[in-house]
């Protein structure tokens, strides 16, 4: 049996997801289901519904600005179903420890999701003197192992 709640009667996680600056998305737009999880639990293991869903559904949210949403749609593409996003917990034996686990999960998903991308690399040579000093060290290893050979005359 699973059951769907928002997070109002989630009991004490029902504030707003911190993503990233000013960002937040507000805990309306946050849908948990729980279910029973498999693994170990001791006696509640078969009564506790301590397994966590949490969705999102990126692709109707206003929290993100437009580009943002757009790069979060295209890098999270392989995750998303029809536009939500859903992060599963269940390595945690209670349901607070997973919803914990859920919501840090989903907010760094989507934190790598909205970020630029990084500066390009300029490609550079090696200078003179690290050349010098490459070839150098080369000369000595190699004098190094010839001194080492024995000689046959």
């Amino acid at each position: 049996m699973t059951r769907t709640r928002s997070m109002g009667d989630a009991g004490g996680m029902n504030e707003d997801l911190h993503i990233i600056g000013s960002t937040a998305i507000p805990a309306a737009e946050l849908r948990w289901r729980f279910s029973r999880s498999s693994g170990p639990g001791g006696q509640g293991v078969n009564t506790t519904d301590s397994r966590v869903e949490l969705s999102f559904d990126l692709a109707s949210t206003t929290v993100f600005s437009p580009e943002r949403q757009a790069r979060a749609l295209d890098r999270l593409a392989g995750r998303l179903v029809d536009g939500v996003l859903t992060i599963a917990a269940s390595e945690h034996r209670s349901q607070l420890r997973n919803r914990e686990a859920a919501r840090a999960r989903l907010a760094m998903a989507l934190r790598d999701a909205v970020a630029p991308e990084p500066a390009k690399r300029r490609p550079t040579k090696p200078s003179r003197g690290s050349q010098r000093r490459r070839l150098d060290a080369k000369k000595r290893r190699s004098d190094v192992k010839r001194l080492r050979r024995s000689r046959e005359d």
